[in-house]
């Protein structure tokens, strides 16, 4: 499985953990949505336009941890591959002054972003997303599900000569955000403004940060500060957050220690450029014998992205998307040689392969959802990262 290759990959590289250390070198990439259908056993996607793997990560020996608060920076080197003492420490040292010599080097600027004016396709209109969204009511009436997440999938063509990272630079600047990533693999290139952490496991301590909830912000301070106290007590929005709660402590619990699994906060408010979210926090400890892959195994996809049941959900979003999501609504991050990890869930994310950039974002719908509303928030979550592409920076 992907899984134990990645597993296979890992294992002669092993740390202890440092905890006075920001961050540990180890594999940075990504596992996609899709292969939650073989972890899980539920139906694949009919339609897959192949631009992502299943799993793709590249393994770093050597990391830069930038304090931007701070203004400052650690380098931290392992010496792998090397296994033997003596010459891991010699590579070890070796790579320090190539990347302090790369550092204390003249740069060259880098490029400007002038924006991009792209025209983009949905696999849905309003119309037949508003029929998705009542049959996914339609599923809830029967009995099948409480919720489904349900997504469009926007791309585009990208113009000759288009820049990937001065367009990561600008959706930095637009669109901050707690999880932002930028992978260049061959071939795909990934550009992430994720506010939501998956899993985060350190030692054995387990934290998992679901958003569900989601409103537009004002301009106008008292009337921005009025939206975020009526999401607050929304109460489709705080029951929708959380079912996803009670999904993921469910998970969380079959790879965790029994009774360990906790609820610290529930229907947080976390306000970013553009939106308030709805942000819970379950922790947990991991079982002993278990790593992080485990961990991953057990409770991939993040249930914040498929809805509950969790497998229903799943075999309904592939029914009613039609298009496989990839890299969408997967997880991106690290998994440290010290046995760490830290993950997103891969929302307010473009990924870019064959000449395309693909962009999807969805809602949870429940039965107290309404299809026009639904529809539109959909648009309010993509839109920061449209506004990226087309406005040039200052």
């Amino acid at each position: 499985s992907p899984i134990a290759a990645l597993r296979a990959c890992l294992a002669p590289y092993r740390l202890a953990p440092r905890p006075d250390l920001p961050a540990i070198p180890g594999a940075i990439g990504y596992f996609a949505y899709d292969l939650g259908a073989s972890l899980e056993r539920v139906a694949a996607p009919a339609r897959r336009a192949g631009l992502t793997d299943d799993i793709a990560f590249n393994l770093y020996d050597t990391l830069l941890a930038v304090d931007h608060g701070r203004g400052t920076c650690l380098l931290i080197a392992t010496g792998f591959p090397e296994a033997d003492g003596p010459a891991r420490a010699a590579r070890a040292q070796a790579r320090l002054d190539a990347f302090a010599d790369w550092l204390a080097a003249p740069s060259e600027p880098l490029p400007k972003w002038t924006g991009a004016r792209l025209t983009w396709r949905s696999n849905f209109s309003r119309q037949t997303y508003e029929v998705a969204v009542e049959k996914v009511r339609d599923y809830i009436g029967a009995g099948d599900i409480y919720q489904a997440n349900i997504a469009q999938r926007f791309a585009a063509d990208l113009p000759p000569g288009f820049d990937p990272f001065a367009f990561y630079r600008r959706l930095r600047e637009t669109n901050p955000a707690t999880f932002g990533a930028y992978l260049d693999f061959e071939g795909l290139t990934v550009a992430s403004s994720s506010p939501e952490r998956f899993l985060k496991l350190e030692g054995r301590a387990v934290e998992t940060r679901p958003i569900k909830g989601t409103v537009a912000r004002h301009p106008d301070p008292a009337r921005d500060a009025e939206i975020a106290a009526a999401l607050q007590t929304n109460p489709k929005e705080r029951a929708e957050n959380i079912m996803i709660v009670d999904l993921l402590r469910n998970d969380l619990s079959r790879v965790c220690e029994p009774g360990s699994v906790r609820v610290p906060t529930l229907c947080g408010l976390e306000s970013y450029a553009g939106i308030h979210h709805l942000v819970s926090v379950v922790t947990g400890t991991l079982r002993e014998g278990s790593d992080a892959l485990d961990l991953i195994q057990k409770t991939f996809p993040g249930g914040s992205i498929t809805g509950a049941p969790k497998l229903r959900a799943m075999d309904i979003i592939t029914e009613i998307e039609t298009d496989a999501r990839e890299l969408y609504c997967g997880a991106i991050g690290a998994l440290g040689f010290d046995g760490s990890l830290d993950t997103s869930i891969a929302i307010r994310t473009v990924f870019m392969a064959k000449g395309q950039a693909v962009l999807q974002a969805g809602g949870g719908v429940t039965l107290l959802s309404e299809p026009g509303p639904e529809y539109e928030e959909t648009l309010t979550k993509a839109a920061r990262v449209f506004a990226a592409f087309e406005e040039e920076a200052p």
